[in-house]
């Protein structure tokens, strides 16, 4: 029982950030071409990304040395979101960047890194986050794609907000497009 008792706490304390982060699938070689000098891949996901059923890709990158050079109140190390659409042959075309989606390696306060993932879904994908203390939040940020501008709209902005020993109990807030309108993604900024 004290067994089972230590496992739960760890789980409800623990941060998704803190876990093994999923190895970063192989990119082509068009895409690391393309990718700008000074970062690193922090993550990418593949998927249709605009409804055309040939593959696209996603790609978080970092700066090699952001832990050192990020302050969350002052200066953060952003972390670009590129946007790659597939093309006949194996071509790829950068479609969107924004620096502005992507929390930075500080912004979690004492749970560290809250980049947790992308997800993609039939011309939607989503950035999520996990970070706070004994107070915990996420936050899951989703784009859709507009076939008559090409480009990715903010679809969704939700959070949730817990106290990290009562889980059950916490608050959950979103916005929609309803909202806030016509938000496109390089315009979109999670800072503010």
């Amino acid at each position: 029982m004290e067994l089972i008792f230590c496992c739960l706490s760890w789980l409800l304390l623990a941060s998704p950030s803190q876990a093994p982060r999923a190895p970063v699938p192989p990119l082509p070689a068009a895409i690391r071409r393309a990718l700008p000098a000074g970062y690193a891949v922090l993550d990418a996901a593949q998927g249709d990304l605009n409804r055309d059923a040939l593959p696209d890709w996603l790609v978080v990158l970092n700066k090699p040395n952001e832990q050192k050079t990020s302050d969350v109140a002052d200066h953060p190390t952003k972390r670009p979101l590129l946007v790659f659409v597939g093309g006949t042959g194996g071509t790829y075309t950068l479609a969107a960047r924004t620096d502005n989606a992507v929390y930075c390696i500080d912004c979690g306060g004492m749970m560290g890194d809250p980049f947790v993932g992308l997800t993609i879904k039939k011309g939607y994908f989503t950035v999520e986050h996990y970070g706070g203390s004994a107070q915990r939040w996420t936050r899951y940020v989703t784009f859709r794609y507009d076939p008559a501008g090409r480009t990715w709209l903010l679809h969704r902005d939700g959070s949730e907000r817990f106290q990290a020993l009562d889980p059950a109990h916490g608050t959950t807030a979103a916005t929609t497009a309803k909202s806030f309108g016509r938000v496109p993604l390089t315009r979109f900024d999670i800072y503010k």
